[in-house]
């Protein structure tokens, strides 16, 4: 068993973690139960959106295999900063907290925010507002998702907030009525509609997204990495913008529902500011 599937990182003890990757030819990622950014399909293959990009790029980088951990999305970034993964991807936003905590590559997306509701939405929800305004409503979220945020500053009370720990559960809560709404990314909800075959819930299509902070809250998606492994990161970036020039990201994108329109337009310095 190799030291990477050990849990072992020799970039945190003095070994740049871009030599050993590619001396051993493996990457440790890991990621999150999200469709249609990184799940395991019916087969138990890993697979999705940003599984996929990493995929490509490292294979550029002349590292051919990914040896991938399943966690719960509010344990990945504990788990890069500990040594337990390489790198992380799973479709996460580039914030200025996050990057306090992390290095970014640059995005490999950009995506906005949707809500589904009990089929013809009964509390008449269009916007974060829209449930800020009745408190009665509540609205359920994946632990560590960047709709939390979202919510709370457009004026969603913390007791309106239902955590849960991933999509699927979402989904569910939904279903059962324990919530009225549930948020994240539009490719994650119809994906996860499509998959769980929801029969009485529904997206709505009218959903004004939120500004937050006066700017839009477009989201970019892009791998991450610890601090101390820069050089991997940049070298990450690299690839990364040669498959956005050839068009080769467009490729690996579309089979997830992303089209030429999610291609992102923004470099993950100028996303880290405040």
């Amino acid at each position: 068993m190799s030291a990477t599937a050990c849990g072992l990182n020799f970039g945190l003890h003095g070994q740049d973690t871009l030599k050993r990757a590619k001396e051993e030819g493996v990457v440790t990622i890991g990621f999150a139960n999200e469709k249609p950014y990184a799940y395991k399909d019916e087969t138990g293959k890993v697979t999705g959106e940003a599984v996929e990009v990493a995929r490509s790029v490292f294979k550029r980088m002349g590292i051919n295999e990914i040896e991938p951990v399943l966690v719960d999305f509010g344990s990945l970034i504990p788990g890069l900063k500990s040594g337990r993964f390489d790198v992380i991807t799973a479709g996460m936003y580039i914030t200025p907290t996050r990057c306090k905590e992390v290095v970014f590559a640059d995005p490999e997306y950009k995506i906005g925010e949707a809500i589904a509701v009990k089929k013809g939405n009964p509390k008449n929800l269009h916007s974060y507002k829209d449930i800020a305004a009745n408190p009665k409503v509540k609205v359920a979220v994946m632990k560590g998702a960047v709709e939390v945020s979202y919510l709370q500053k457009s004026g969603v009370k913390e007791n309106q907030i239902i955590i849960v720990p991933d999509q699927p559960s979402a989904i569910s809560a939904l279903e059962s009525g324990r919530v009225d709404t549930i948020t994240m990314t539009g490719p994650s909800l119809r994906a996860m509609m499509e998959s769980t075959g929801a029969q009485d819930i529904e997206e709505v299509k009218d959903f004004k997204q939120p500004i937050v902070d006066e700017k839009s809250v477009l989201g970019y998606g892009a791998a991450a990495f610890r601090k101390e492994d820069k050089q991997f990161r940049d070298a990450f970036s690299r690839e990364l913008a040669e498959m956005k020039k050839s068009g080769a990201l467009l490729n690996v994108l579309e089979p997830f529902g992303f089209t030429e329109e999610n291609l992102p337009d923004k470099k993950a310095e100028e996303l880290c500011k405040p």
